[in-house]
C-alpha cells in the first residue's frame, strides 16, 4: 500500500458535521487491512528509534492506531481520555472548543519525567485538542513529547498550537 492509495481511500463527507465542512472520514481507511498495515509501520518506522516509552492516544479515533504502535515499539500505552472516563486520581487539562470547553484526563500514575511520549491522534485540523494533550503531559515534566497524526488538514494550520520544542508528523495532507 503506498500513501497515494491511502488518501484514495480515506472518505471525503460534505457537510458534516457541519454545513460548509468537509470531513475526511478515516472509517474506510481502518476497515481496509493494507491502510491500517500502512500507518502501523509508518508510525512505528518513524518513532522507533526516539527513545519512546509511552505512546498517547486520543479518545477515540486516537485508541485506534496508538495501541498497535505502543505494542510495536515494546512500550506502554497511555488513554488519554474525557472528563470523568477514567476510575483513579486523574491529572486533568481543559481547553476551549468553538462551541464552550472540554476537559481531557490521564490517570496521575501513567507517566512520570523519565518518560518520552509520542501522542497520537487520527487528524489534525485546528490543533486544539492535541495542544491541551501536549499541556497536560507537559504537567509531569517528561523529557520529550513527540505528536503524531495520520491525517493533517494543511490550510487550517493547526501546526500553529505547538511549541517549538514537539515534534509533529502527519502521514498524509491535504
Amino acid at each position: 500500500m503506498t500513501q497515494e492509495e491511502v488518501k484514495r481511500i480515506i472518505r471525503d463527507v460534505p457537510d458534516f458535521p457541519k454545513k460548509g465542512i468537509l470531513f475526511k472520514d478515516l472509517t474506510t481507511a481502518f476497515i481496509n487491512p493494507g491502510c491500517m498495515h500502512w500507518f502501523e509501520q509508518e508510525l512505528t518506522d518513524a518513532y522507533k528509534d526516539k527513545g519512546i516509552t509511552k505512546v498517547l492516544g486520543i479518545e477515540s479515533r486516537g485508541f485506534v492506531v496508538a495501541p498497535i504502535v505502543a505494542n510495536n515499539m515494546n512500550v506502554g500505552f497511555v488513554p488519554v481520555r474525557k472528563k470523568g472516563k477514567l476510575p483513579a486520581e486523574v491529572v486533568e487539562q481543559s481547553y476551549d472548543k468553538e462551541y464552550g470547553t472540554d476537559t481531557i484526563e490521564v490517570h496521575k500514575d501513567s507517566l512520570t519525567a523519565d518518560d518520552v511520549v509520542m501522542i497520537h491522534d487520527d487528524l489534525l485540523a485546528t490543533g486544539g485538542t492535541m495542544a491541551a494533550a501536549v499541556e497536560l503531559v507537559r504537567k509531569f515534566g517528561v523529557k520529550k513529547i513527540y505528536v503524531s497524526f495520520l491525517v493533517e488538514l494543511d490550510e487550517l494550520n493547526g501546526r500553529r498550537a505547538f511549541a517549538d520544542d514537539v515534534e509533529v508528523l502527519s502521514l498524509i495532507h491535504y
